[in-house]
């Protein structure tokens, strides 16, 4: 039986990954195995990063509406609190934007709870 070379898949899979090290720097971007590499850890951290950008716009928001609360005298915790008390559903993501584009719907929102 004939020897099969793999020469054609090779070269697609090593093309495929130097177009995504396409960019980078220095050998990075031209020999295969730095470029694996790179983009082997790229890929890592983008998936890690995907999980983590959920957890720092959650953060940014919180502080956004801590931020607020205080200027109507009112902590971060007592304003969420007495939000829940008072039924009212709205998430950090729309409180946050109230807190800076809307300042005085926000300090409505806080003496309608208090």
């Amino acid at each position: 039986m004939a020897r099969v070379k793999g020469g054609m898949k090779t070269r697609a899979k090593h093309k495929k990954v130097l177009k995504l090290a396409k960019g980078y720097f220095g050998k990075k971007s031209l020999l295969f195995k730095a470029a694996n590499q790179a983009v082997m850890k790229s890929l890592m951290y983008a998936y890690r990063d995907r999980k983590n950008r959920k957890r720092d716009f959650r953060k940014l928001w919180i502080t956004r509406i801590n931020a607020a609360a205080r200027l109507n005298g009112m902590s971060y915790s007592r304003f969420m609190s007495a939000l829940k008390k008072n039924n009212i559903l709205l998430n950090r993501k729309m409180l946050a934007e109230m807190a800076v584009n809307d300042a005085v719907g926000f300090t409505r929102l806080v003496d309608m709870i208090r």
